[in-house]
């Protein structure tokens, strides 16, 4: 077994020097021939994909590798890559975790969703920012990937092990989004991975899947975005009410996001009990992940990239009712800490 990690924020560059062969043999050392593997992921690309590189990577090593997501798939193109990539994962709801012997987190830790904080986690493969409070015996955190598919790309080749063509399209698509086409900051060894999935994915899957990302009865929203938006010194807020999917508030602010002259863009939006917010910044001077945690993270879970992150907030710790949130309420809460980090 490899050394019990406590995180502390460091975890991250504990395996930075250690080659692609250490970290795999590390992993592998994780898990046992009659293992039951629970891989835990908050579905999107990025998780999906890499789950089925640790499917392969385990595949003869332990007795079963079963993929479950607590959050409802609703964005169409993630719908898209799980069906026509015929992508095996269900719902964790479904699931009894203490019935496996090991758990996986991918693409993910521990406090980032409330649901996976009572849950011990034997090893975590992530790609975001380190968070504290929690142990595993194997953690993989590098931040400075664009995402976590990059990090098992690394894995499978040091296992000499060749992804089949879903499999890499998967990676391939993954790694596309994560990056936003590497418009993002990335490393290099960002392009190796992709540039090495590129001749084995199929690209007219790739295309399929990116075309499919709006229902009609979403256009409404766009309705709604264009008419509740507010523009204050370069910084756009939007507040889009009670939304069916807090995937919409992503796709409204990367596309607001797009405007000229615009340094800051918060979306927010209450799905269930829950105000979710999603920020976007140039990455450049700015940085929307520590905004949010500055905003956000007494309240609920906050955190991200400097050019993208989230927050999640129970209403009640809001101590306000959903009706009450407003575009306005979003400018006060975010205003004060944004002119701290980014002085006109």
């Amino acid at each position: 077994m490899g050394a019990c990690l406590k995180n502390n924020g460091n975890n991250g560059r504990s395996l930075s020097k250690r080659s692609a062969k250490e970290r795999l043999h590390e992993f592998w050392d994780v898990f046992e021939k009659e293992d039951e593997v629970l891989v835990v992921i908050n579905a999107d690309p990025d998780a999906l994909a890499s789950a089925l590189a640790v499917r392969r990577l385990l595949r003869y090593r332990v007795k079963s590798v079963t993929v479950a997501y607590p959050n409802e798939i609703r964005r169409l193109s993630n719908i898209a890559m799980v069906d026509l990539l015929k992508i095996r994962a269900e719902r964790l709801q479904n699931c009894r975790p203490d019935d496996f012997s090991k758990k996986v987190m991918l693409d993910s830790q521990p406090t980032h969703l409330p649901i996976f904080e009572d849950m011990e986690f034997d090893a975590v493969i992530d790609h975001h920012p380190a968070t504290k409070g929690w142990v595993a015996n194997y953690v993989d955190i590098r931040k400075d990937f664009g995402a976590t598919a990059s990090m098992m790309v690394e894995y499978l080749r040091a296992a000499a092990m060749k992804p089949s063509v879903a499999m890499a399209t998967a990676m391939f698509y993954a790694i596309k989004v994560d990056t936003h086409n590497f418009e993002k900051k990335t490393v290099a060894a960002d392009a190796i991975s992709f540039r090495y999935l590129y001749n084995i994915a199929n690209h007219n899957l790739v295309r399929k899947i990116e075309l499919s990302e709006l229902r009609k009865s979403e256009l409404n929203y766009f309705k709604t975005a264009l008419n509740e938006y507010r523009i204050s010194k370069k910084r756009l807020y939007i507040h889009m009410g009670r939304v069916r999917s807090p995937d919409i508030l992503v796709i409204i602010a990367d596309f607001f996001n797009r405007v000229h002259d615009i340094s800051w863009v918060l979306v927010s939006g209450i799905h269930g009990e829950r105000l979710v917010v999603i920020f976007r910044s140039d990455g450049y001077k700015k940085n929307a992940g520590k905004l949010a945690a500055n905003i956000f993270s007494k309240l609920g879970s906050a955190g991200g990239h400097r050019e993208a992150a989230r927050a999640e907030v129970p209403l009640k710790n809001l101590e306000m009712e959903a009706a009450d949130f407003t575009t306005s309420t979003l400018m006060r809460l975010s205003t004060k800490h944004i002119k701290k980090m980014d002085p006109e």
